[in-house]
């Protein structure tokens, strides 16, 4: 008789993690709250006849082995590339906008500095050659350490093939990635406010903190590691929006033999002699199963669903103290026309990732004012109009655009319910201030500030990765020393979810990952 195992979370990583054990041939069950699977990878109809992507949004990470495996472009997956990367506008009615072809985008750059031409050839020679590494190491499973230092990272990294090609300066350098923020790196690199603004906004993206923060430097190498159709560096749109890749998942699991079993809200765990007896459901239905696999935020796992008394003192003390908060607000708006930017614009450049922070001083105030006030009065925006290229997505003629927001304190809790709407209207208008006329051409607006991204999804402090990206988060860090394995204290409770190495995004690779280590365990 085949051994059962019953997955905590019907979020992509459990439905990537989900497969991989069925085709192991274990009897697989995923437990999902909701009345959807997918996580935060769905899309959703927000008003009526007009569908986006409800929480994640656009797509780079997804890993091609998870692709290839899953068998995800057969069951429907299809990501179309970006023409455009992002564009920058400008008050001054200027614009930067990076072009996937490398000489399109030196032209762009030269029209602000020539210096930061020949600069950028050297940043993307440094990341050529550590980008690799971070690849490689995505698909290790971390050793459980349990001294924590740069020592510990430097033998951590010898697991890489690729890091051992790196010569001495190039490891020093991946090092202190760890260490440094995203400003002091891009400062010294470049003379250009526009160039650093739009590389330095994917040092705080889901990251709560100043660009100007130690360790930001790593969320911005954290978001440079994907691809999309086999090229490097680039973002794509999944056609139906992300809920298409989940649904694309879900299939190959049933199509394996997993149950799903949808509006299954799990109460909590049922311990004994450390060891899962039972999972009890918010119904009072308890079930049984050899193995637990948690895709859920380890903060929400271990200070929810677990009773205190049944952890040892040094994982309640730890996750009493885990950093989730990701300082994120979400929108949905539904549109009658597409915007008309005031900066100066080119063809396909709405079809971008439109980026509504020009500096890196804009973005660290951005911080200063949220963490003093709750939110910035000038917010970071980036705009996706997916419905440019999905024609699924909205009625002929109009659109839909995904408003992705940062700097917004998740402290605030269950008081953003008293905020919501006012900040909602604050950021229609900064972007107003880039596109007048916007506001005009609005329908319908879908909102989630950091509170409701936790009670929606789960994502304790509105963490889009389960877990600040931080040194003392990561790796075999993640979500604690000791347990960077994917097991945890108790002998048949395993970790899956973005909380576990190599983190969060639409990868599939933490799945992939706990999956291989349980079918080990066996």
């Amino acid at each position: 008789m085949s051994k059962t195992a019953t997955i905590i979370g019907g979020g992509h990583n459990g439905l990537v993690c989900a497969c991989y054990l069925a085709r192991a041939g274990l009897d697989v069950t995923i437990l999902e709250r909701r009345s959807i699977v997918g996580g935060a990878a769905v899309t959703e109809e927000f008003h009526p006849g007009y569908r986006n992507s409800a929480a994640s949004y656009t797509v780079s990470l997804l890993h091609p082995k998870v692709i290839s495996d899953l068998h995800l472009h057969d069951h429907g997956m299809k990501i179309l590339e970006r023409r455009v990367n992002n564009y920058l506008p400008l008050s001054s009615g200027d614009s930067l906008i990076s072009y996937p072809d490398a000489n399109q985008f030196h032209s762009e750059i030269a029209r602000f500095s020539a210096q930061d031409v020949r600069q950028l050839k050297k940043y993307n020679e440094t990341l050529d050659a550590v980008v690799p590494v971070i690849k490689d190491l995505m698909l290790v499973t971390p050793p459980s350490i349990v001294d924590h230092g740069f020592a510990d990272i430097s033998r951590y990294f010898h697991l890489s093939k690729q890091f051992r090609k790196l010569n001495t300066s190039q490891k020093r350098l991946l090092l202190r990635l760890f260490s440094i923020s995203a400003g002091e790196m891009l400062d010294d690199t470049f003379e250009s406010d526009p160039i650093k603004a739009l590389f330095g906004f994917d040092a705080i993206v889901g990251h709560f903190a100043s660009p100007y923060a130690p360790g930001s430097a790593y969320v911005l190498l954290h978001h440079l590691v994907g691809e999309v159709n086999g090229k490097q560096g680039l973002w794509g749109h999944s056609v139906g929006g992300m809920g298409a890749i989940t649904q694309a998942m879900a299939r190959e699991a049933t199509s394996l033999g997993v149950k799903i079993e949808l509006e299954a809200e799990v109460e909590n765990l049922e311990i004994s002699h450390k060891k899962v007896q039972g999972i009890t459901l918010k119904s009072g239905r308890v079930i049984k199963s050899d193995i637990t696999v948690a895709n859920v935020n380890p903060k929400l796992l271990f200070s929810d669903l677990i009773e205190a008394s049944d952890l040892s003192g040094d994982t309640k003390s730890h996750f009493d103290t885990y950093k989730c908060q990701s300082g994120t607000f979400r929108m949905n708006v539904a549109l009658s026309a597409l915007p008309n930017f005031a900066a100066r614009t080119a063809p396909h450049v709405l079809e971008a990732g439109i980026i509504m922070a020009p500096s890196l001083d804009y973005m660290d105030k951005a911080f200063t004012d949220a963490r003093l006030g709750g939110w910035s009065q000038q917010p970071i925006v980036e705009m996706l109009i997916p419905s440019i290229v999905d024609d699924s997505l909205a009625p002929a003629g109009h659109h839909v655009a995904s408003l992705f927001c940062q700097q917004f304190d998740p402290s605030l809790g269950q008081n953003w319910d008293l905020h919501r709407e006012k900040v909602a209207d604050l950021i229609l208008n900064t972007v107003e201030e880039y596109a007048p006329g916007f506001k005009q051409t609005i329908i319908a607006r879908q909102i989630h500030s950091p509170w409701d991204l936790e009670q929606k999804f789960g994502l304790n402090g509105g963490d889009i990765f389960h877990g600040r990206l931080s040194l003392d988060q990561l790796f075999s860090a993640r979500p604690m020393l000791g347990i960077g394995d994917y097991h945890t204290e108790f002998k048949n409770l395993y970790l899956c979810g973005s909380g576990t190495h190599p983190g969060g995004g639409v990868s599939g690779l933490p799945g992939h990952n706990a999956a291989r280590e349980i079918i080990r365990s066996l």
